[in-house]
């Protein structure tokens, strides 16, 4: 067996050579379960992930899934990956390309043979090389009978038959026996690159605790496929990955709608607020819905309405009562939700309208990530409507981002939109368990007496904070602050419906300016020489495979910095003075030049865009090659 593909893809490292019946040190790998959607992939990846998570191991994912609910089984449109990326270093993606594919029938080998590196190892479940499987993805003969295989490490398994002969003395029929053969990969793999085992049979018997016959028939199958790894003769080596010499701490595998979900009931406990959470479930998005739903323990109340509409309309009604209101979607439902951002805008409410970014126009790729929303946000409500908008870079950062959300939310009493997307919210790393003591104080006082400076006894909703613009926040049925809301425009200070025109337009001035005013830290740049000329800058999910790609780059002796936004409205105070600090600036997106756009014209500077919208991430090697080409040509 060969270590080829196996070497660190964002740091330098090496293998230990290996013999017979070795156990292999390597610093990172690849691996890419892929099968028919029915297959359990992504369960198989997840159990995998948390095995190398409970090691100790740095990892990034990137499940990868069709959006039909079932898709003709063995065909191309059918097939369903998980890839996973672990280390005994800081990583930041989930790798470019898998070290090894497991592909569970020929639809899985065809869609992803092409990503897989010469040398690469292949493992192959033989017993759905079928002619008629085969037929069905266009291969006329059988790929392992021929020499299109021949630059990889090609292991032939027959996974369902080995499966259904470890579980004959179960009583399972042959058919609910071989659905198990999901397990024997997972075995097997965890066997070649030495996982531990109790985690993974504990799970299975916890998920199966009601049908004790499957909880079993699932861990002999696990069992059967380490033992295969262990005993046959074409598995002559194991691997190892070492663990990760982290921040010291308490760590847990998270993907980014679990941290974003913590984050806003954190956001609850550290405001001592209710958080209501109306939404409408929608993919990427309803997991945050899912996983706030078991946090009623903690002030949270979940409302799923029956659509788009409802829920943002009883997110915002909540507000208005005092809770901390919160809606989350996608793109198409955030379209929906616009006319009612608008009113949270007019009405000066606290609202955090949290949008999973997906594939578009309208509903199209719902299971692929997409960058293109960012203009929506920022611009898409009529009039001039201006909000908040964050941004988080990797899974983890969702809790921190969340958490920032809220504080601009409660300061300011305005919506924000945090925008996260596919790869963010499905994908999954490490992340250290925060000091309850140590997340920030988000208390808000409310309006509970008359503050009208004429002496009138009345209350004027709309008597703002000198220092924040901020209007007061009264809970109706307060005695003593009654006050009309509506989408009607305000008189400034009183709050009455007014029509002057010299009153709206400072109402829509004073509106921009609160939004304007918010206080967001200044960008931070990593340059580690000071000597680079070029600045690659992103937003978002981007953050890995530029850190990535500029890692190869300083590898490979060129200098370039990188800096990455979370505020994008309003951007860092000294944005400017960083962008014109540089001869050349590339801003990588998966938009057609949304953010480079957004520069170009609010700072004057020649930003290079490097455009993506494939429903997928960008791979570190690509970037790599843009900012070579770009680096080389300004010191040319």
């Amino acid at each position: 067996m060969t270590t080829n593909g196996h070497q660190p893809a964002e740091q330098a490292g090496s293998g230990t050579a290996g013999t017979a019946q070795d156990t292999r040190k390597v610093n990172r790998v690849v691996i890419r379960f892929a099968g028919d959607s029915g297959d359990g992939m992504q369960l198989t990846g997840d159990r995998f992930t948390s095995e190398a998570a409970a090691f100790g191991n740095d990892l990034a994912t990137l499940p990868n899934y069709p959006a039909e609910i079932r898709a003709p089984a063995g065909t191309l449109p059918g097939v369903s990956s998980f890839q996973l990326h672990f280390a005994d270093y800081d990583i930041l993606t989930p790798g470019d390309r898998p070290d090894v594919l497991v592909a569970m029938n020929p639809a899985a080998l065809k869609a992803n043979i092409g990503d897989l590196p010469r040398g690469g190892t292949l493992v192959v479940n033989t017993d759905e090389f079928t002619k008629r499987n085969l037929k069905k993805v266009g291969y006329e003969v059988n790929p392992l009978e021929t020499y299109e295989l021949e630059p990889y490490v090609v292991h032939e398994v027959a996974m369902a038959e080995l499966t259904k002969g470890a579980l004959a003395e179960t009583g399972l029929s042959r058919k609910e026996a071989e659905r198990a053969k999901n397990m024997f990969a997972l075995g097997l793999l965890s066997w070649m690159y030495s996982r531990p085992t109790e985690g993974t049979e504990k799970f299975l018997r916890e998920k199966f605790a009601k049908k004790p016959q499957l909880a079993e028939a699932n861990v002999l199958a696990f069992r059967a496929g380490w033992n295969y790894g262990e005993t046959t003769e074409s598995f002559a080596v194991s691997y190892e990955v070492a663990p990760a010499t982290l921040p010291q701490g308490t760590y847990r595998q998270i993907t980014g709608n679990q941290a974003l979900a913590y984050g806003l009931v954190s956001a609850g406990q550290r405001s001592e607020l209710p958080v209501f959470l109306g939404s409408y479930p929608i993919t990427p998005a309803s997991d945050v819905l899912h996983e706030m739903a078991k946090h009623k323990n903690f002030g949270v109340t979940t409302f799923q309405a029956e659509d788009e509409i409802a829920g943002i309309g009883a997110a915002l009604g909540a507000a208005f009562g005092g809770s901390l209101g919160v809606t989350t979607t996608s793109g198409p439902g955030l379209a929906l939700k616009s006319e009612t951002i608008g009113l949270a805008v007019a009405l000066e409410l606290p609202l955090l309208i949290c949008d999973i970014q997906r594939g578009g126009p309208s509903t199209g790729m719902p299971t692929k990530t997409e960058q293109a929303d960012l203009l929506q946000a920022l611009y898409g409500r009529n009039g001039e409507s201006p909000v908040p908008v964050v941004a988080p870079a990797s899974p983890a950062d969702c809790f921190e981002v969340a958490l920032e959300a809220a504080r601009i939310a409660l300061t300011y009493r305005t919506p924000v939109v945090l925008l996260s997307d596919g790869a963010v919210a499905n994908g999954s790393e490490p992340w250290m368990v925060p000091e309850v003591s140590r997340l920030p104080d988000l208390r808000v006082s409310f309006a509970s007496e008359p503050n009208a400076p004429d002496g009138s006894g009345e209350f004027w909703p709309y008597l703002r904070d000198p220092e924040t613009l901020a209007r007061e926040w009264a809970i109706p049925g307060t005695p003593g602050v009654e006050h009309r809301v509506g989408g009607l425009e305000k008189a400034d200070g009183k709050g009455s419906i007014s029509y002057d025109p010299d009153n709206h337009d400072r109402m829509v001035r004073l509106r921009q300016s609160k939004v304007d005013g918010v206080t967001v830290g200044d960008l931070e740049v990593d340059d580690p020489s000071g000597q680079a000329r070029v600045l690659v800058i992103g937003w978002g999910s981007s953050y890995g495979p530029i850190g990535a790609a500029c890692r190869r780059v300083r590898s490979d002796g060129h200098a370039v910095a990188q800096a990455h936004l979370r505020y994008l409205n309003p951007m860092p105070a000294n944005l400017g003075e960083v962008l014109r600090a540089y001869d050349k600036v590339v801003v990588p997106e998966m938009n057609l030049g949304q953010l480079a756009m957004l520069l170009r014209s609010r700072y004057l500077v020649d930003a290079q865009s490097y455009t993506k919208v494939a429903g997928l991430p960008f791979q570190a090697e690509e970037l790599q090659t843009v900012l070579t080409d770009v680096v080389q040509g300004v010191s040319a």
